[in-house]
Formats: structure tokens, sequence, C-alpha cells
């Protein structure tokens, strides 16, 4: 088997996660067959609002007992998370460089409803992989394995509680940083807003 990165599908993932991309050249391998784990990436994304670091968080529909597959985890609607996240967006970026630019490539993702959380996560992906000019092919796991080789393996490197693979990142402008300082561990979306096309240099 050719070298591959494994990764979670992760909800606008954060800039760490596309700098272990972006410095490991080769194809990607997405889990999709892991144990769905709460309080990750995989549903949670981190922006920089007027008051700081706000989390945006995807609802799921509970499993019926048990753990759930990732790629079973369902989205749930009973709340009206769409408008508000892209409200949240709207209010920490618009006086961003670049988020009028990319606005339509992202709206479409809190206008239509999707069933699957993985799917969600997957096209956000591959947008982003695009919109930076990362070029991979992005496959999936056909079944769930523990081991993969350690250098290989980011299922468990990047999570909210844990800091940042590859150690602490270098700060870039951010459009609230006189108020609150730089903040690290942010989704792609605040480095892309800000930055633009030269987001890709900073990874």
């Amino acid at each position: 088997m050719d070298e591959q990165i494994i990764l979670p599908a992760f909800y606008l993932p954060p800039v760490s996660y596309f700098s272990v991309i972006h410095n490991a050249p080769m194809p990607i391998l997405l889990e999709q067959y892991e144990h769905y784990p709460k309080q990750t990436y995989r549903t949670r994304a981190s922006v920089y609002s007027a008051n700081g670091k706000l989390d945006l968080i995807v609802p799921v529909k509970k499993g019926r007992g048990g753990h759930t597959r990732m790629k079973d985890v369902r989205i749930s609607y009973e709340s009206d998370w769409q408008r508000l996240h892209w409200m949240s967006l709207q209010t920490a970026y618009r006086s961003s460089a670049y988020f009028e630019y990319y606005e339509e490539d992202f709206m479409p993702f809190y206008q239509q409803r999707y069933e699957w959380l993985f799917d969600y996560n997957v096209l956000q992906l591959q947008l982003l992989l695009r919109l930076l000019k990362i070029t991979r092919s992005v496959g999936y796991t056909e079944s769930y394995r523990e081991n993969y080789p350690s250098d290989l393996d980011f299922r468990q490197a990047i999570h909210p509680k844990t800091g940042h693979a590859g150690g602490d990142p270098k700060p870039y402008y951010q459009v609230f940083e006189n108020k609150h300082g730089f903040i690290a561990g942010l989704s792609i979306v605040d480095l892309l807003f800000n930055h633009g096309p030269q987001s890709r240099t900073y990874l």
C-alpha cells in the first residue's frame, strides 16, 4: 500500500490540520469506521469573534446505544444551527479582507440540509483543498484499524484539548487581534478569510 496520511473528517478543520496535509505531500485516507468521539473537531470549529474565541458546534442525533461509527452519524436539525453558524461567520469575518471573495463557496453548507456528518465534512474538505490550491487524492478507510505507522496517523493528534500538531503555530494577522491578541487553534476559515490566496504560503 502506498503511504497515506490517516486523518479524521473534521468540521471546518483547524489550521494545523491543513499544515499536516500541506507538509506531507501524499494521499489522504479519511477514517470513517472509528467510533464517533464526542467533543472533538469532528463537530466543532473555532472562529475569532469580536468577543474572542467562539466555538461553532454541529448537533448530531444520538445513536441507539453503544458506539456509532463516524460514517453513520446523522446531523440533527432540531435547532436552527445552520442559520446561527452562518450569522456567526458573517459577524466575525465580514470586515476581513477575503470573506466576500469566498462567501458564495461556503453559503450552500448553511442553506441546504445534509443527512450525514461525515459526508458534510468531506464536502467541506474538498472545497477547502480547492480554495487553498492543495492537490491531494482523498480516499476512505474500508474498515477500522487500531494501528497505523505513528508518523502517518493523525486521528488523535489534532484535538481541542491537546494543542496543535507540529507545535505552537506562528502568528498571522487576525481581524480582532488588537482586542484579544493572536488566537491559535482556529478553523482554517480564519486564515482563509484574512489572508486569501496567501494562506497556503503560511501553511
